[in-house]
């Protein structure tokens, strides 16, 4: 199988590729701030949509199936984007130091031509743990928070911020692939790897061991 992925994210790149899903990039930009009165939901499908439409018109008629995906950091009522530097990335990490947010991914895949399209949504409660000050020091000093909404990377092999979640784990890294999967077959297709049983019935999440 071979997608379309409207997004440059290796994270969820590697995600699609160890379930044996192959993608081509196509890079989309898209104004990802939130539209007033909206739900923290209702924006990541509304970014998710706006990326896959705008891949859909930069296919002038070929055919392929695309999968676009936004993703945001909710702490109560507030949206936790990419931060714009350091400073607003320890601000972010300071504020869901040992508390619950969620984070939402909106997933829209589309078939082209004509833009036939499906849409699923994806929400994981996520509890951080009470790391240090020098271990956000030492994750911050390494640039890899600026990239990504709410300033962090569940999968980091050192810094590890989440104590725990309840919920898809993919989600969390940027692509909830329980939902992709079901979009997926909903459009008559069927990735190489099977999803885990857990992925299906609510369980713990079969793709928590992905990546590292």
């Amino acid at each position: 199988m071979k997608l379309i992925l409207a997004s440059v994210s290796p994270r969820r790149r590697e995600l699609l590729r160890q379930c044996g899903i192959d993608c081509d990039v196509m890079p989309v930009s898209a104004d990802e701030l939130a539209w007033e009165g909206e739900t923290p939901g209702e924006t990541a499908l509304r970014l998710a949509r706006e990326k896959g439409r705008l891949a859909l018109e930069r296919m002038e008629g070929r055919a392929g199936l695309i999968l676009a995906a936004d993703t945001v950091v909710a702490d109560g009522g507030q949206l936790l984007g990419k931060p714009r530097d350091i400073i607003q990335a320890e601000a972010f990490l300071l504020q869901l130091r040992g508390r619950e947010h969620r984070v939402i991914t909106g997933v829209c895949l589309l078939r082209a031509p004509g833009g036939v399209e499906k849409t699923d949504l994806a929400v994981t409660a996520v509890r951080m743990r009470e790391y240090s000050p020098a271990e956000l020091a030492e994750y911050l000093a390494s640039g890899d928070a600026l990239d990504k909404a709410g300033a962090y990377a569940i999968q980091h092999p050192s810094f590890r911020p989440v104590e725990s979640i309840a919920g898809c784990y993919t989600n969390v890294v940027g692509l909830p692939l329980c939902r992709v999967y079901a979009l997926l077959e909903a459009a008559g297709e069927t990735p190489d790897r099977p999803l885990p049983d857990g992925c299906r019935t609510g369980g713990a999440c079969g793709f928590a061991r992905l990546p590292e």
